[in-house]
């Protein structure tokens, strides 16, 4: 998986339609999540089109596996996972995913639709993570 850091000089360097098209790719290079993960339980409330996520790992290096059925939230899911993939849990529990995410001025690039689950999806990565740093 590409750094955020990476998506983000890339995202920086592409205007308009480039930008979804990369949202595009990222979803598509998220790691597959099985079908039976894909439960009620890891259901992202709040969310345009239906989002799971589904954590894996351990308190030293979270790995998160998700999924969208809409091409374009895919991407921005694939966009949250970056900023919290393997990183050790404690760390991620504490982490301003928000701000993070600030270089990709999501709000002012994507209808209001793709953006109104993504708070509910970083509660959701920042809660798993809490529970498993506390052990």
């Amino acid at each position: 998986m590409r750094t955020l850091s990476d998506i983000a000089d890339e995202y920086d360097f592409l205007e308009g339609d480039e930008r979804y098209r990369l949202l595009i790719e990222l979803g598509r290079e998220l790691e597959p999540m099985p079908d039976a993960l894909k439960t009620d339980a890891t259901l992202v409330r709040g969310c345009s089109a239906a989002v799971w996520v589904y954590p894996t790992g351990d308190a030293e290096r979270l790995h998160f596996l998700a999924d969208s059925n809409a091409a374009i939230t895919k991407g921005i899911v694939s966009l949250v996972i970056a900023a919290v993939q393997d990183k050790p849990a404690a760390e991620v529990a504490q982490m301003d995913v928000t701000a993070a995410l600030e270089p990709f001025d999501l709000r002012n690039q994507l209808s209001s639709n793709r953006t109104q689950g993504v708070p509910n999806m970083i509660a959701l990565v920042k809660e798993h993570a809490a529970r498993i740093a506390a052990g």
